[in-house]
């Protein structure tokens, strides 16, 4: 839910983290702090408690500390965002006041996907499944720095799938048996990158004004399936000059993208 804190546990469980490092005590922005490692049922994504007794503290607080000058609290830091490990309530205090910043002891930690302040349960999900694709396609160890992004989480698994497919065409049309690391690496150089820059080039934005990249190459590729039932032996190109120049085909890629 929107108005809900993330969740540090599921975002360490969804990202998986491979570096911390300890930062210190630094001033960071309050409105870049979106969640909690452990009270998730006490305050909502403004850190408004949502107990009466939470409240009485919250009061208590104001009192001892009227001009905000409290310790700092601790927070890890997850790409652009801030989870809170002890502060909670100087938190809701500095937001009920205004504050555009709070002193924090800060342990930055490191995952693939560089999580945004502005996060929810969506780019979690997003950031799993990008992960996951990596991982499983083999590409995260060949070209690590490649980056993959879809409107909707279910296009990950979708392109992995057609890794696959490319993959056990390509080793029974070469005999060869290769490993998935060389299965992603010639997919990625031979078939995604010529085709993202052919889409580029020959610049179908009408298809959909919000498809990202892989968007694109995976509309192109199911394309291409569907018209090689007819069309054997159908190259990319061929498939996106005939798919763009069909109203019908154009819709669809608006559809499949909506419903995603």
């Amino acid at each position: 839910m929107e108005g809900r804190l993330l969740s540090l546990a599921q975002a360490t469980q969804r990202l998986q983290p491979f570096r911390r490092r300890y930062v210190g005590v630094v001033p960071i922005d309050v409105a870049s702090i979106i969640g909690t490692a452990d009270r998730e049922g006490d305050f909502d994504r403004r850190f408004t408690a949502l107990r009466s007794s939470l409240r009485e503290r919250q009061v208590r607080l104001a009192r001892a500390f009227p001009n905000g000058e409290f310790a700092p609290i601790v927070v890890e830091k997850l790409g652009d965002a801030y989870f809170v490990v002890d502060g909670h309530h100087r938190v809701a205090l500095a937001r009920r006041r205004g504050m555009a910043s709070i002193d924090a002891e800060v342990t930055e930690v490191t995952a693939r996907w560089h999580l945004s302040a502005a996060a929810d349960a969506d780019e979690l999900l997003h950031a799993e499944q990008e992960r996951l694709f990596m991982s499983e396609s083999g590409l995260s160890e060949v070209l690590p720095d490649a980056r993959v992004r879809f409107s909707h989480a279910v296009g990950y698994r979708q392109l992995l799938e057609s890794v696959q497919i490319y993959g056990y065409t390509l080793m029974r049309g070469t005999q060869l048996v290769l490993d998935r690391r060389e299965v992603a690496g010639h997919w990625y150089a031979d078939v995604y990158r010529p085709a993202v820059e052919l889409i580029t080039a020959t610049n179908p934005t009408g298809l959909c004004a919000n498809a990202t990249e892989s968007d694109a190459f995976l509309w192109l590729w199911e394309q291409r399936r569907e018209l090689s039932v007819e069309h054997a032996g159908l190259e990319l190109g061929d498939a996106l000059r005939l798919s763009s120049s069909t109203p019908l085909r154009r819709a669809r890629l608006r559809l499949r993208l909506g419903r995603r």
